[in-house]
């Protein structure tokens, strides 16, 4: 049986993991297997410029502290695994996909999205969604189109209550 040292080393990494994931909006385990050190480092600078991060974590470790947030992702565990986390649900995914499309050996296993579980298909999905700044520019388009509609509309009634 492990010493009580050991065992308290583990449960700090274990509140560490369940930290992050309590913290995140989106958590995504991938497979870091072929990576070298200096792609690991740009992969962790594109995340950090997207206020995201990812650890690395024995998967031991890693299934115990998502048993104990109720999070079943005991299949996705095998190999070695890794876990990027972010507050923005879309970002740390984007970044990794677009790592990945570069670097064929990193793979994407599961993510959780604002507490549910997303596979493969369903990050992709979220890959393929505008980055946040990318919706609000498209959201302030449209509310410009519409003001400008109703100042064209409202100048034309002015011009025609003028005519009569």
């Amino acid at each position: 049986m492990a010493s009580e040292k050991i065992l308290k080393q583990k449960q700090t990494v274990i509140d560490e993991i369940k930290g992050h994931v309590d913290g995140a909006s989106t958590i995504v385990l991938f497979d870091y297997r072929g990576i070298t050190d200096s792609e690991s480092k740009e992969l962790r600078r594109k995340l950090r410029e997207t206020n995201s991060d990812y650890k690395v974590y024995k998967n031991t470790l890693m299934a115990r502290a998502f048993n104990d947030l109720n999070i079943d992702l005991n299949d996705s565990l095998n190999g070695p695994s890794a876990f990027a986390y972010g507050e923005d649900q879309v970002a740390p995914i984007k970044v990794l996909t677009d790592f990945a499309k570069e670097h064929q050996a990193l793979k994407l296993k599961v993510g959780i999205i604002d507490g549910e579980v997303a596979d493969q298909a369903k990050l992709s999905e979220y890959a393929a969604l505008p980055s946040r700044d990318g919706l609000l520019t498209m959201l302030a388009g449209s509310m410009i189109g519409l003001v400008k509609d109703l100042s064209i509309c409202l100048d034309l009634y002015a011009q025609e209550k003028e005519e009569n």
